[in-house]
């Protein structure tokens, strides 16, 4: 087994990753955990880890599609939003 001990000393904090690195992290637990090359102990940590990047993926995916439907809105009712006003 290999020692990834010190990859996971001072972890970024789950709310302070963007979603590409919280997800690219995700990945990276969840192929350690199929490869059963962490001890019980790491994999419990790994598995809590996992779940507050995954909770962190999906609050951030639900803002983006909230944004979105907000766009869709003002496109249909002919308004545009604060970013397109014209000088």
């Amino acid at each position: 087994m290999k020692d990834r001990s010190s990859d996971a000393e001072d972890p970024t904090p789950v709310e302070d990753l963007d979603f590409e690195a919280a997800a690219e992290e995700l990945e990276t637990i969840i192929d350690r955990l199929e490869s059963g090359d962490v001890a019980l102990e790491g994999s419990l940590e790994a598995y809590g880890r996992g779940q507050a990047l995954l909770a962190r993926c999906r609050g951030i995916l639900d803002s983006a599609a909230a944004r979105i439907a907000e766009v869709d809105l003002e496109a249909e009712a002919g308004t545009p939003s604060d970013d397109t006003e014209d000088a």
